[in-house]
């Protein structure tokens, strides 16, 4: 058997989910969590960025499949900011939620953890900002369902990320016209 011959087998239509109807932030949020084992770690026993920035990735995708039905991609790592170390031992958590909808494009929020089961002390380590778009059966960028505040937390939320994501843009606006070199 081919090695993704199975993942093949699982193939079936879309999913007759009605995607015009929007979600809240809790319907998808997800956490993930981890024993840090030797392979996750270097000599001094401090865990590998990569490991952490890898199961960022994942969990922070099961977000962005589980709002829009979708198969999804990795378009940008918009921060990845390590606060503090994740040691050999520790049990890292990766906190996600979806913070901001576009088109065929989700933001997801994540906050990294790292706990000393021994102690209970659980350190912030890292947080960052991933922006998936959604693709329908033939890999091409698809519509997604609107983000819905749920409560007055969810929609301060929602609205922050609308207010980063126009920052944003503009300063995408400003470097691409500094890099055909016009002026601001």
């Amino acid at each position: 058997m081919e090695l993704f011959d199975k993942a093949k087998e699982r193939e079936r239509p879309p999913s007759a989910v009605d995607r015009s109807q929007g979600h809240t932030i809790a319907y998808s949020r997800t956490t993930s969590s981890r024993l840090m084992g030797v392979l996750d770690a270097n000599a001094n026993g401090n865990v590998h960025g990569g490991v952490i920035m890898r199961m960022v990735d994942e969990a922070a995708a099961v977000v962005a499949i589980k709002h829009s039905h979708r198969n999804v991609v990795t378009a940008r790592v918009e921060r990845f900011d390590f606060l503090a170390p994740a040691y050999l031992g520790d049990v890292v958590s990766v906190h996600c939620q979806l913070e901001y909808v576009g088109r065929t494009s989700m933001e997801v929020g994540v906050r990294v953890t790292a706990e000393d089961p021994l102690t209970g002390e659980v350190r912030h380590v890292a947080s960052s900002r991933v922006i998936y778009v959604a693709l329908d059966e033939h890999g091409k960028p698809t519509p997604v369902p609107p983000l819905v505040p749920g409560d007055e937390e969810e929609r301060t939320i929602i609205e922050r990320a609308r207010l980063r994501r126009q920052r944003m843009q503009k300063l995408e606006e400003e470097l691409a016209r500094l890099e055909e070199g016009g002026s601001t």
